[in-house]
């Protein structure tokens, strides 16, 4: 298969987080970019389309889109990166 990505992709096993709308659900991050990861979650049903994913390791939290489901997997795109939130 030829890989489309633009970055590399760091094969991993972390514990994480999916948080949205006052739920959290524990995840595993399987690889990680600087674009996007793979998680595995229980229930992909239960993952909505956007969400932030909290990396256990470091608490970093990065906003995600979903981009694939396959059975527990998850693809997801990270959202850009800003510092000023105008409320």
């Amino acid at each position: 298969m030829e890989e489309k990505r633009k970055h590399p992709r760091t094969e991993i096993s972390e514990p994480g987080y999916v948080s949205a709308g006052g739920s959290v659900m524990s995840c595993t991050i399987r690889n990680i970019s600087v674009e996007g990861a793979a998680i595995d979650v229980e229930n992909p049903a239960f993952v909505p389309p956007h969400f932030r994913l909290v990396v256990a390791k470091d608490s970093s939290v990065r906003d995600c889109r979903v981009v694939w489901i396959q059975k527990n997997r998850i693809g997801v795109s990270f959202a850009a990166m800003s510092n000023d939130h105008p409320e």
